[in-house]
C-alpha cells in the first residue's frame, strides 16, 4: 500500500510537438499552443499573431499611385475651370446688377476659392496619419502588455496598432484610417480627416453658389423660347402630357442652339455644379454620421462584420471633439445614448 501511494505522487514527463510551438513576433518568447490555432495572442506582451498570412503583393503599387495622381490632376484642372470659367461667365452680369453686388461677388468667390483649394491641398498632400512607433522583438525590451492587441504588418514589416490600417494604394499603415479617396490621391486618416471634412463643406457651399448664380445669369441671356402650336387638344391626358413635354424640349433645344459661348459655359457650370453638390452632400452627410457615432468608415464595416458587439457612445460631443473644441462645451450639448432595454416578466 505504501508503494502504491508513493507511485501515485510520481511526476509524468511528456514531449511537446514542435508543430504546437511558435515564436511571438512582439516579444520573442516561445509559446506553446494547445492546438493548431491560426490566430493567437501572446500572454506577455498582448501581441496578436496570425499564421495564415498571404504573401504581400507590391506589383501594382506604382499603377495605383499613378491612377491617384491622374485623378488629382483632373480634379485640380476641373476646380480651376470652375473658378476661372465662372468668374468670366458672370462678370458682365454681376456688375450690371450693381457695383456693390459685383464687389461682393468677387470677395465671396475669392474666399470660397481659397478655402476650397487650400483644404484640398492639405487633404491631398499631407500625411494621412503615422502610427506610433513602439519597441518590439525582444523580451527584455518589451514589457507586459506593451503590445496589447497589436498585429504585425507584413507589408510595412513593423507592428500595427489596433487603430491603424494598411492601405495597399498608399503602401503604408495609416492611423485611424477612414478610407482611401482616389480623387485626392491620399488616404483620409487622423492627420487630414479634418481638412477633408472642411474641403467637403467648402466644395458644397461653392457648388451651391455656382449653381444659383449660373442659373440666375443664364435666365437673363437665354434666347426667347418659341413654342409651336399643339393643334387640337384631343386625346387622353397622358397623350397631351407627352405632346406638351416633347414641345417644351424641342423649344428649349432650338433656343439653346442660339446660345453664345458664355451661355454654354453657364449651362455647363449649372449642370456640373448641381451634380457635384448632390454627390458631395451625400458624402458629407455620411461622414458626419460616422463622426457622430464615434466611428470611421472602416470601423463601421468591422463592427458590422463582428455583429456590432462593441457599441460606441453617440452624441454631438463626438463632432465637437473631432474639430478640437474644448471639453467644457460638451456638457451643454444634447447626447443620444443607447439606453438598455428592460424586460418585464
Amino acid at each position: 500500500m505504501a508503494e502504491s501511494a508513493e507511485s501515485s505522487k510520481d511526476y509524468f514527463v511528456t514531449t511537446v510537438n514542435e508543430d504546437h510551438a511558435t515564436i511571438c513576433w512582439g516579444c520573442g518568447l516561445r509559446l506553446l499552443l494547445p492546438t493548431h490555432a491560426p490566430v493567437f495572442k501572446c500572454g506577455w506582451c498582448g501581441a496578436i499573431t496570425s499564421q495564415n498570412v498571404n504573401k504581400p503583393e507590391t506589383k501594382c503599387l506604382w499603377g495605383r499611385r499613378l491612377q491617384d495622381r491622374c485623378f488629382v490632376t483632373i480634379l485640380s484642372v476641373f476646380m480651376l475651370f470652375l473658378i476661372c470659367g465662372g468668374v468670366w461667365a458672370v462678370h458682365w452680369f454681376v456688375f450690371s446688377v450693381s457695383y456693390t453686388f459685383g464687389i461682393f461677388h468677387y470677395i465671396l468667390t475669392a474666399i470660397l476659392a481659397a478655402t476650397t483649394v487650400s483644404t484640398f491641398s492639405l487633404s491631398a498632400f499631407r500625411c494621412a496619419g503615422t502610427p506610433p512607433t513602439v519597441l518590439w522583438g525582444s523580451y527584455p525590451v518589451v514589457g507586459k502588455g506593451d503590445l496589447e492587441n497589436y498585429t504585425f504588418c507584413h507589408y510595412c514589416v513593423k507592428p500595427k496598432s489596433p487603430r491603424a490600417h494598411h492601405c495597399r494604394s498608399c503602401g503604408t499603415c495609416v492611423l485611424d484610417m477612414d478610407h482611401h479617396c482616389p480623387f485626392i490621391g491620399n488616404c483620409v486618416g487622423a492627420a487630414n480627416h479634418r481638412h477633408f471634412i472642411a474641403f467637403l463643406f467648402s466644395a458644397v457651399f461653392s457648388t451651391i453658389y455656382i449653381s444659383f448664380l449660373s442659373a440666375y445669369a443664364g435666365l437673363h441671356i437665354w434666347p426667347p423660347v418659341k413654342y409651336r402650336s399643339l393643334g387640337h387638344l384631343n386625346g387622353s391626358s397622358r397623350d397631351l402630357a407627352i405632346r406638351a413635354f416633347k414641345e417644351v424640349m424641342l423649344a428649349l433645344v432650338s433656343s439653346a442652339v442660339q446660345l453664345s459661348a458664355r451661355g454654354l459655359i453657364l449651362v455647363y457650370l449649372f449642370v456640373s455644379s448641381v451634380s457635384l453638390q448632390i454627390g458631395l452632400s451625400v458624402l458629407l452627410w455620411q461622414q458626419l454620421c460616422f463622426i457622430y457615432e464615434g466611428k470611421t468608415y472602416l470601423s463601421h464595416l468591422s463592427s458590422q462584420g463582428s455583429g456590432g458587439d462593441h457599441i460606441e457612445e453617440k452624441g454631438c460631443q463626438n463632432i465637437f471633439r473631432f474639430f478640437g473644441c474644448p471639453y467644457s462645451i460638451f456638457r451643454y450639448l444634447p447626447t443620444l445614448r443607447n439606453s438598455p432595454k428592460r424586460h418585464t416578466k
